[in-house]
């Protein structure tokens, strides 16, 4: 007995099976060599920025405009903070050869990543953003040389004031003394001129000689 034989009831009650069906056709899900290769070339390169990086600061955002997300990058290039948005699995195989497994539960949703080589940076421009636009731009977390931080160190590194301003303030405060040293002698310089320009003897007159 053949297989037409065999599959001939099960063609008249299936009318479907009669369709031609080549098996040889039938394409596998598993993703071919290169594009894995491809995807794991990403995943090195991203580990190697995050080895690399001072901090990181993980970020949810939902919704915002072309205008909005074009003044963020804006702002993060003139910040040197290299900011781009990652595929959550991307992420996680990532953070998992450096180390970072910790940050793996706050990968879902939309993910952008933040990298800088100094730890207030990205903090502060994240935060900012965070500030403006409200719901549709959530810091989720971040690390901070090589170790997991959370959303409260985040931002308390954001409110350390940009590098400019902090060293104007450090020189200012060890300044004050000498300037309050500066004042002093000055009034005294003033006090003691005004002194013999109204007359007052700096000492006694010599008697007149017999």
């Amino acid at each position: 007995m053949d297989l037409l034989t065999v599959f001939a009831p099960a063609q008249r009650q299936f009318p479907f099976l009669n369709a031609p069906t080549n098996f040889m056709e039938v394409k596998s899900n598993m993703p071919n060599a290169k594009v894995l290769a491809e995807k794991q070339a990403i995943v090195e390169q991203l580990a190697e920025k995050i080895q690399k990086a001072t901090a990181g600061v993980l970020v949810d955002y939902k919704g915002i405009t072309v205008e909005e997300d074009t003044a963020l990058r804006r702002e993060c290039r003139e910040s040197s903070v290299d900011y781009a948005v990652i595929k959550n699995t991307m992420l996680r195989f990532a953070f998992n050869k450096t180390g970072l497994e910790e940050l793996d539960g706050l990968l879902n949703g939309t993910t952008s990543l933040a990298l800088a080589d100094d730890p207030v940076t990205p903090a502060r421009v994240m935060a900012d953003y965070a500030k403006k636009l409200g719901d549709k731009f959530e810091i989720k977390g971040g690390f901070m040389d090589g170790k997991v931080v959370d959303l409260a160190t985040i931002n308390s590194l954001a409110a350390i004031p940009p590098l400019p301003i902090l060293q104007a303030q450090v020189l200012g405060t060890m300044l004050a003394p000498i300037t309050g040293l500066a004042v002093v002698l000055k009034q005294i310089a003033e006090k003691q001129g005004g002194g013999d320009a109204a007359g007052t003897p700096a000492e006694e007159a010599a008697p007149a000689a017999e």
